[in-house]
């Protein structure tokens, strides 16, 4: 696995994105089966459980990298943070009102963006974010980033994204840091 030639990064509906389920699972699996994130096969599946109905969010939007052979290189994908969310209720420590209102529209949530190892380092995570967040009305995006993941906290870093505290989203004993980037700047 060599990466070669041309990646091309193209953006979906709910609808064409889960048409397109293959793509995402398999650049998913492999990597978070790598540390600091160690997921098997069972955690795949409770993912992409959620993956089939996170699609029919009216907001939802993904994006695959392939090759110019269509293999799937990277993924990226989310949508609009609705009111009641319990986004911000995870967080260890409580953040303002401010912060914390959604209004469906106000904020878009990074559920996931991942390329594959041999194709890192090449500009294809922020092509992803790019094509992702193009055209959205939001004001900021939120997502959580395993403080572990170095590269992932860098990149966000650098494409302006901030930490604004850290939450224990999913069960087991890793904290994750809480990031916003504000579009309006």
């Amino acid at each position: 696995m060599t990466p070669q030639g041309t990646i091309t990064v193209e953006r979906m509906d709910g609808s064409a994105a889960a048409q397109a389920v293959d793509a995402f699972r398999l650049v998913y699996a492999d990597v978070f089966a790598e540390p600091p994130y160690n997921e098997a096969a069972d955690d795949v599946t409770a993912a992409f459980r959620r993956f089939h109905f996170q699609t029919r969010r009216r907001t939802f939007r993904g994006a695959v990298a392939h090759t110019e052979d269509d293999e799937p290189v990277g993924m990226a994908y989310g949508y609009a943070v609705e009111p009641g969310t319990g986004w911000w209720d995870e967080l260890t420590e409580p953040v303002p009102d401010d912060l914390r209102r959604e209004d469906g529209h106000r904020t878009f949530g990074l559920m996931e963006l991942a390329v594959r190892g041999p194709w890192r380092g090449q500009g294809v995570a922020r092509r992803l974010h790019e094509t992702l967040l193009d055209g959205i009305e939001a004001e900021r995006v939120l997502l959580n980033v395993h403080p572990d993941s170095k590269a992932a906290s860098a990149a966000y870093r650098a494409w302006g994204y901030r930490k604004i505290g850290e939450a224990r989203p999913w069960e087991g004993p890793d904290l994750y840091d809480v990031m916003l980037l504000d579009l309006r700047t």
